[in-house]
């Protein structure tokens, strides 16, 4: 009982804080997002292009990527990129998630593209679609239906992986909740709070993606 009631008074003297640390935390996974969103979409296109040095170009960007630790990433783009221009932390730490979130969306919209059917391909040509409105009119409206499931997974991966970020000093949740059980010296219930916050953001964010889902009935896609 004593554990609990600690737990509650943490929270209700650490509520303003975390509420500005939600915010932040927010603000870093959309600008993440839609970074992600567009670096995937264009080395998605280059690796399937018929250009073997697109496809290099996209098959190395992937690679490094995926192969690397998050944490690393946000170590090297931070301390690299601030030698070559000003950018604060929270920036910093905004296109490193970015860039990493990219490699792996990219991924799903390939797949997603090449998953659609090569009789829809073959029909649209033959009614004399140029490749340009076969992408856009065709498998682009498709693609994007099929994707939505893996991507909001993605979504919710790049809101918990925010909480890295505090290691170069941006103040999200994860960073207040540390000073929160440094000063107070309850590291267990601190944690156990913050931890409450991220799974409320979570399920919403679950929430949001399955309402979307529904709504364009990608099962049926």
């Amino acid at each position: 009982m004593e554990s609990i009631q600690t737990i509650i008074d943490i929270f209700l003297t650490t509520y303003p804080g975390f509420l500005d640390a939600v915010i932040i935390t927010l603000e870093l996974t959309a600008i993440s997002v839609v970074l992600g969103t567009v670096l995937g979409l264009v080395f998605a296109l280059m690796k399937i292009s018929k250009s073997k040095i697109l496809q290099g170009i996209a098959n190395l960007y992937i690679t490094i990527i995926r192969g690397t630790p998050l944490l690393v990433q946000i170590m090297f783009l931070y301390f690299g990129i601030t030698q070559i221009v000003v950018l604060d932390n929270f920036w910093a730490g905004a296109l490193a998630l970015g860039v990493h979130n990219g490699a792996y969306i990219a991924e799903i919209f390939r797949g997603a593209i090449q998953g659609i059917d090569h009789g829809q391909t073959e029909a649209s040509r033959a009614l004399g679609m140029t490749n340009s409105q076969l992408m856009r009119r065709i498998v682009f409206p498709q693609a994007l239906r099929r994707s939505i499931p893996p991507l909001g997974n993605q979504f919710i991966i790049t809101l918990k992986d925010s909480s890295l970020v505090w290691m170069i000093g941006v103040a999200e949740l994860f960073s207040v909740a540390n000073r929160a059980a440094a000063s107070s010296f309850k590291q267990f219930e601190t944690f156990i709070v913050v931890g409450f916050y991220y799974l409320v953001l979570v399920m919403i964010f679950t929430y949001i993606v399955r309402w979307y889902e529904n709504r364009l009935d990608v099962d049926k896609v």
